[in-house]
């Protein structure tokens, strides 16, 4: 019954996340449903969630999304504000993060609704160091949210790196990817290292989540910008059901 119920929602996990980010507003309620305790849905999920993201961060890098300079920066930014993060998640009250996230999600959603084209804010570029600058800056910040809470990381990184790093809509999604599999394989090895995966499970779910980022990245090469906004929106609703279930719990 685990299986039935985790590894199709895997699937279609794996082709948003590939997509929009956000997949584990999918995935990680699979796990819950299927009744696995939450260290060990966590974990497990991030075991299939990161060899999912894996298989789309390569086809991205072979698409020729990637700039070497901003997935560099991006990467090793993204890993100092995870650790943050998760050390700051030992000492602060998760209730109050999520109460600011709760606040902040209408001017998100607003500016993905009006920016109909994500790409035109690339029409503007920055000069090369403010760019640089600034992905750093994205990627810290996001990575302490990634590290301290997590739903959404990908969805709130790809649309940060298009308004605010100027990226065009292809360019931020390969940085996001690699950032994202930067962040995920640290906590994996944490949750492997303290035998907290399920690892038959995770691994059949990595399976159906591998195929649906798959078909997202082949997807989105195809579609581009087009369906970023829809299925963007889309998360941005998942994401704020979580927040209140999460603080009505």
């Amino acid at each position: 019954m685990e299986f039935l119920i985790v590894c199709p929602l895997a699937l279609i996990a794996g082709f948003v996340d590939a997509i929009a980010g956000g997949g584990g507003l999918i995935s990680l309620p699979a796990y819950f449903f299927a009744g696995l305790p939450a260290h060990a849905a966590i974990a497990t999920n991030k075991l299939s969630s990161t060899l999912g993201t894996a298989v789309a961060c390569v086809r991205y890098a072979l698409f020729g999304y990637m700039v070497k300079r901003f997935v560099v920066v991006g990467v090793v930014c993204g890993l100092v504000g995870s650790a943050a993060g998760a050390n700051l998640a030992l000492l602060a009250d998760a209730t109050a993060l999520m109460v600011f996230m709760f606040v902040a999600l209408p001017p998100v959603a607003v500016l993905v609704f009006r920016a109909k084209d994500l790409n035109r804010f690339s029409e503007r570029p920055l000069p090369p160091a403010a760019a640089l600058a600034a992905t750093a800056a994205i990627a810290l910040v996001v990575g302490i949210y990634d590290g301290f809470y997590g739903p959404g990381t990908g969805t709130i990184l790809m649309l940060l790196l298009a308004a605010v790093g100027r990226q065009d809509v292809k360019s931020a999604a390969g940085t996001t990817k690699a950032v994202n599999l930067a962040t995920n394989t640290a906590a994996l090895a944490v949750f492997l290292v303290n035998g907290q995966v399920l690892i038959a499970l995770g691994l059949a779910a990595a399976a159906f989540n591998i195929v649906g980022n798959w078909l997202g990245s082949t997807f989105f090469d195809r579609k581009g910008a087009l369906v970023l906004r829809p299925i963007m929106l889309v998360v941005i609703a998942l994401f704020a059901v979580k927040l209140i279930a999460d603080l009505i719990a």
